[in-house]
């Protein structure tokens, strides 16, 4: 015996069958209307308590008296107001260059390489290899990829970078 299984329609949308989803519009429950309707005297609210009065209830966090979770914890890390943030460059990123090629922020963002300069400029890295001589300009270089650099024939040059003053 083969058993056919009805076909499910797919109902097509258009603007004139549009319709909410399945439970996503309920009817307002109307309060105070009477005993019959169900929400009726106490509206739902029980009798007397903090919860039914007008305002009622209590702060986001409040235990009742009880220290509340948020002071219970200890306060944890810190953040430094005066952190140096550089934008990181790595020597293998440095390795799509041609030879001979100066390297700059500017050149590194056309490139894609970095996404942004952030205020205190480019630290290059030494993780990787390069094999090609460059001119790498930038704000920081960290030992090994100053040797590195300088190792290929190339120069790692610093530039000192001074805050801007607003007026």
């Amino acid at each position: 015996m083969v058993r056919y299984r009805k076909r499910a329609w797919v109902r097509i949308m258009n603007i004139n069958n549009l319709q909410p989803a399945a439970g996503g519009r309920t009817k307002q429950k109307r309060l105070g209307r009477g005993i019959a309707s169900g929400h009726g005297k106490t509206c739902c609210k029980g009798h007397k308590g903090q919860w039914a009065r007008s305002g009622g209830g209590v702060r986001v966090g409040f235990e009742g008296g009880q220290v509340p979770l948020h002071r219970r914890l200890p306060k944890v890390g810190f953040d430094n107001a005066w952190k140096k943030e550089y934008t990181i460059v790595n020597l293998s990123q440095l390795e799509g260059f041609d030879n001979g090629a100066v390297v700059t922020a500017e050149i590194l963002l056309e490139a894609g390489i970095i996404s942004k300069v952030l205020p205190y400029g480019i630290k290059v890295l030494g993780s990787g290899t390069i094999d090609k001589k460059l001119t790498v300009e930038a704000a920081k270089f960290s030992k090994s990829a100053k040797e590195a650099i300088e190792k290929t024939g190339g120069t790692a040059k610093e530039i000192v970078k001074t805050k801007v003053e607003s007026k």
